[in-house]
């Protein structure tokens, strides 16, 4: 039976409601017993997970020595590599890991006073923001917990309580380290060090931390479609149970957990500011039926609702023989498409090509 015809079978909106209604996200779904993925998790076969390549080395980069090796400068270029050496003891990742996969693994009697689609608050537990967003192919087998931590960061009232002293914690070293990729990164386009950082308009760092429960059905589903992120630069802490996998020349690579190492990727208002020098890699995560998945992205990014700066390819990089390729966006129209439109499994900036 094709999905066409399965979808004219049941209504999907009472699904997808009933579903929202529980609070329990997926996890509430694996822990009832079920043995099959309910249908509004089903992807179309374009969409659902493929032969990766094996004969890939994902690129490493020692921060401790990228000063000293230009080389490694051409790594960044791609968007999507592993940083070591970055300054971030172990303890910390794994105190952050430890405790962010706690909260989902805890009551859902206790999880489900932060459940809300309110995207207004500082803090968020929720099963897919775009849940009921027309243009997403299916629901992805994952639940997250969202955190901004801007000028003004949350409260500790406002957070669960497994959670907020370590992403305290967690953001005064990443922060440290994400400014310097920005440094990185304002060299690699030949301009200066502190440039891109001081380009932003209403710095914000926000938090997505993503569980990945086990899947009785791994084919038919994804832990996340395929897309590009939003932002400037995304720093991820990832466990050690893989399942993270990135495009790279039309082929997906699987992103190998990395002892002590923490990936980076690049966002769509890098590559529109660089005029596409450097490219918002699209990436996806599968789901698996061995066991439950931990991540913890942090996100560099512009506040979407304080910025009114209009951001388009940077002046002192275009010329004659490098035109602009794209026209300027603000950071809350771009981000309103976004959660409009949702995960769709193609990239946003499409949209902004001249």
């Amino acid at each position: 039976m094709s999905v066409s015809k399965v979808e004219q079978s049941y209504d999907r909106m009472s699904e997808l409601k009933a579903f929202d209604d529980t609070k329990a996200g997926v996890k509430g779904l694996v822990d009832s017993g079920i043995t099959k993925v309910p249908q509004i998790f089903i992807l179309p076969p374009k969409n659902r997970q493929e032969k990766c390549e094996t004969n890939f080395t994902f690129p490493v980069i020692d921060l401790q020595g990228i000063d000293e090796d230009p080389i490694k400068h051409k790594e960044i270029t791609w968007g999507f590599f592993q940083v070591v050496n970055h300054g971030i003891p172990t303890s910390v990742l794994h105190k952050t890991l430890q405790g962010t996969s706690q909260f989902f693994e805890q009551d859902n009697e206790v999880k489900k006073q932060y459940y809300t689609r309110d995207t207004g608050k500082k803090v968020i537990y929720t099963s897919n923001l775009d849940l009921y967003s027309p243009s997403v192919p299916g629901v992805s087998w994952k639940d997250a917990f969202f955190c901004f931590m801007s000028s003004n960061p949350p409260s500790p009232q406002e957070f669960p309580t497994l959670c907020w002293e370590i992403l305290m914690d967690y953001s005064k070293d990443v922060r440290k380290l994400g400014f310097s990729l920005l440094e990185l990164l304002s060299e690699g386009l030949g301009l200066d060090r502190s440039y891109l950082k001081d380009y932003m308009d209403c710095f914000q760092l926000r938090y997505s931390c993503n569980y990945y429960p086990l899947c009785p059905q791994p084919e038919l589903t994804m832990g996340t479609i395929q897309h590009t992120d939003v932002d400037f630069v995304t720093v991820l802490l990832q466990d050690d149970f893989g399942g993270l996998q990135v495009l790279h020349q039309n082929h997906w690579v699987d992103v190998p957990p990395t002892p002590g190492a923490l990936v980076v990727n690049l966002g769509d208002f890098l590559q529109l500011l660089s005029n596409g020098k450097y490219i918002s890699a699209e990436h996806r995560a599968i789901s698996n039926s061995d066991g439950s998945r931990m991540s913890v992205a942090c996100f560099f990014s512009e506040s979407h609702a304080q910025s009114s700066k209009l951001y388009g390819p940077i002046t002192e990089l275009l010329s004659e023989d490098n035109p602009p390729k794209y026209r300027a966006t603000k950071v809350k129209d771009h981000s309103n498409y976004i959660l409009t439109r949702g995960v769709d499994g193609t990239s946003a900036l499409s949209r902004y090509k001249i």
